[in-house]
C-alpha cells in the first residue's frame, strides 16, 4: 500500500465500529452511489460545453455521507465547494443541484452563482462561496449566536487541509476555543491543494496536531471508512453541544478526480497513485465489501440500484436543460437592496434600451421572457 501524499500517521478509528441498523447504512451506500452518478453525468456535461465548470466528489463521498449522518437535521452546515454528498443526504432534489449547475429559472440562486455553490435555507446548508477558507470565522459566529441563544444545535464547517493554510483559518480557531463554540471543524485532508501536495503544503504533522496549539479537541481519522467518520462526528458534535466545546476533525481521504475541469491532474501525480485509491481503498467498495459481507446487497441489487440511480439523474438533467435561463431584466439588478435605487433603475432600463435595439444578436429565446 503506498503511503498517503500527507505521509502522516493515522490514529484508529474512536471507539468500536457503531451497530447502524440496516436501512441507515444502505441510506450511506445508496447517497454516496447517486452522488457518484451525478458526478460522471455533470463532469461529462461540462466536457461537452454544455456547462460552464464542474467539480467532482471522488474518493471523499465517505467525508460527506459518514459526517451527515451524524449530525441532526438542524445543524447548521458552512461548506467549502466539495460538500455535495452532505446536502444530499438531507435530501436535497437532484433537480435543484442540476439547476444550480445549469443557472436555469428553477435554481434558488437565480444563475448569479457558478456552478457546484450550492445552499439550501430548509436543510439548514449556506451558500457556498468561492473565496477559501471565508467559511471559516463565519462559521464560528453562527456558533456563537446559536450559543447565546442555547439553541441546543452545533455548527460543522467543512475545509480541505489545503484552505487551513489561510488566514482565516487561524482566526476561526482561536475565536471557536476562546468563545468556547458549539462547532466542528471538519477538514478534508484528501492529499492535493489543486496541484501543491501536503508534502509541500507544512512541515508539521498535519492538521489535526495544530488544534491543541489553539485549545481544540482533535482526532485524525481515516475519511474512507464511513463508520470511522461517522463515530468520529457523532461524538465531536456530542461535546460541542454539551459542553460548548469545539472539535477538529481531520479525515484522511483521498482526491481521486482533478480539482475541477479546469484542472488536469496528470501533471502532477501518477496513474499508478490515482489508481490505487480508485481501485483498492476507495470508500464505495469498502462500504459495498461490509454490506455484501453482511447480506445486506448483492450483486442483482447492485446492478438494479446503478440503473435507478442513473436514470433518476439523467431524468433530472434532461429536465434542466430544457429549462430557459433567468430573466436578466428581472433578476439582475433585484435583491441587493429592498427598493431599487435610482441608479439601478437607470441601469436597467439602459439593459432594456439596449436589447430592443440589438437583441438579435443575443440568444434571448433561451432565457425566460
Amino acid at each position: 500500500m503506498p503511503p498517503h501524499p500527507c505521509d502522516t500517521p493515522k490514529m484508529p478509528p474512536p471507539g468500536s465500529p457503531p451497530q447502524l441498523p440496516k436501512e441507515l447504512v444502505l441510506k450511506l451506500y445508496k447517497t454516496m452511489t447517486l452522488l457518484n452518478t451525478m458526478d460522471r453525468i455533470l463532469y461529462e456535461s461540462q466536457r461537452q460545453g454544455r456547462i460552464s465548470f464542474y467539480m467532482t466528489n471522488y474518493g471523499e463521498e465517505g467525508t460527506h455521507v459518514g459526517s451527515a449522518a451524524a449530525l441532526d437535521d438542524t445543524d447548521l452546515v458552512f461548506g467549502q465547494y466539495r460538500e455535495a454528498g452532505v446536502l444530499m443526504y438531507r435530501g436535497y432534489p437532484l433537480d435543484l443541484f442540476m439547476a444550480q449547475c445549469y443557472g436555469n429559472s428553477s435554481d434558488p440562486g437565480k444563475g448569479r452563482q457558478m456552478p457546484v455553490h450550492y445552499g439550501c435555507r430548509e436543510r439548514h446548508f449556506v451558500t457556498i462561496s468561492s473565496p477559501l477558507a471565508t467559511q471559516i470565522p463565519q462559521a464560528v459566529g453562527a456558533a456563537y449566536a446559536i450559543k447565546r441563544a442555547d439553541a441546543n444545535r452545533a455548527v460543522i464547517c467543512y475545509f480541505g487541509e489545503g484552505a487551513a493554510s489561510e488566514g482565516d483559518a487561524h482566526a476561526g480557531f482561536n475565536f471557536a476555543a476562546t468563545l468556547e463554540c458549539p462547532i466542528v471543524f471538519f477538514c478534508r485532508n484528501n492529499g492535493y491543494a489543486i496541484s501543491t501536495p501536503t508534502s509541500e503544503q507544512y512541515r508539521g504533522d498535519g492538521i489535526a496536531a495544530r488544534g491543541p496549539g489553539y485549545g481544540l479537541l482533535s482526532i485524525r481519522v481515516d475519511g474512507n471508512d464511513v463508520f470511522a467518520v461517522y463515530n468520529a462526528t457523532k461524538e465531536a458534535r456530542r461535546r460541542a453541544v454539551a459542553e460548548n466545546q469545539p472539535f477538529l476533525i481531520e479525515a484522511m481521504t483521498y482526491r481521486i478526480g482533478h480539482h475541477s475541469t479546469s484542472d488536469d491532474s496528470s501533471a502532477y501525480r501518477s496513474v499508478d497513485e490515482v489508481n490505487y485509491w480508485d481501485k483498492q481503498d476507495h470508500p464505495i467498495s469498502r462500504l459495498r465489501h461490509h454490506m455484501l459481507n453482511r447480506g445486506w446487497w448483492d450483486d442483482e441489487q447492485e446492478k438494479a440500484w446503478r440503473k435507478s440511480s442513473r436514470r433518476k439523474v439523467m431524468e433530472a438533467f434532461e429536465q434542466a436543460e430544457r429549462k430557459p435561463k433567468p430573466s436578466p431584466q428581472q433578476h439582475l439588478f433585484s435583491d441587493v437592496y429592498r427598493e431599487m435605487p435610482p441608479h439601478l433603475k437607470k441601469q436597467r432600463a439602459a439593459l432594456e434600451r439596449h436589447l430592443q435595439h440589438y437583441g438579435e444578436h443575443y440568444p434571448l429565446e433561451h432565457f425566460e421572457k
